[in-house]
């Protein structure tokens, strides 16, 4: 990585540092899913991809107290953040912390009852991560993901061409639907988060440190260039809220 996507990088993560969440989620939309997880054994191996700093990854411990999680992300400040809150939460001992590229991850095929992924399929490409996450999931394996999408045929000109510079590759239910099941899997089920699941422990103590951040920054191009896009997606939410969502998908290895 150059100097500058460093740099870059760097403004982005102090950013989003210190929230409870890096996107959209909470314990009641992790919970749901998981109860569309049927068939599992009664200690599952699972594995979390692109934890970030790990909410989710605690509500799953607590929840499977007989389960055992490996957290990937390749931010190790997420990962530290995770190792501290599951020290507080007492679930340490059942969670396997791994610093690695969701691209490249070095699991042996068949490895897993549960594959977990909130709001991170994206980074590879929806369908190639299922695909290329499939392989290390065990026969009748399930994998729970969240995605985003329209929920509503031809959204407003501003909200899609702000979509369609952020995140070009967004589709709707319909597509992510066939596309699990092309890519080998049976649906099991899928809900769109809540509102609420945007604002609780993201937007809201995200929009909170904005102010402090612009004024840190205020002489840095690039930084400023990053916070107003941060501004606009949340102003995207709070005026198109009802066009788009977070999806949870769930499904089982088919074959």
């Amino acid at each position: 990585m150059s100097d500058e996507n460093q740099r870059l990088l760097d403004i982005f993560l102090h950013v989003q540092r210190g929230l409870p969440r890096q996107g959209p989620g909470s314990d009641d939309s992790t919970l749901k899913a998981l109860s569309l997880c049927t068939g599992l054994p009664e200690r599952p191996a699972i594995l979390d991809i692109g934890c970030g700093p790990g909410m989710q990854t605690l509500a799953l411990a607590q929840a499977l107290a007989d389960g055992h999680i490996t957290a990937v992300d390749i931010h190790q400040e997420y990962l530290d953040e995770l190792k501290e809150r599951a020290k507080v939460a007492k679930v340490a001992e059942h969670i396997d912390i791994f610093a690695g590229d969701m691209k490249a991850l070095p699991f042996l095929k068949q490895s897993f009852d549960l594959i977990w992924s909130e709001g991170a399929a994206y980074i590879m490409g929806f369908e190639k991560a299922l695909v290329a996450w499939k392989q290390l999931l065990k026969p009748s394996g399930c994998i729970a993901v969240s995605e985003l999408v329209w929920l509503q045929p031809d959204p407003p000109t501003e909200v899609a061409e702000f979509f369609a510079r952020e995140y070009p590759a967004m589709t709707d239910v319909e597509t992510i639907v066939a596309t699990l099941r092309s890519s080998g899997y049976e649906l099991l089920g899928h809900f769109t988060l809540p509102d609420t699941a945007w604002w609780a422990s993201y937007y809201t103590p995200l929009e909170a440190k904005l102010p402090s951040l612009n004024e840190r920054y205020a002489s840095d191009e690039d930084a400023i260039s990053i916070i107003e896009i941060t501004e606009c997606e949340i102003d995207m939410r709070r005026r198109f809220g009802s066009w788009y969502g977070y999806e949870f998908f769930v499904g089982r290895r088919a074959e």
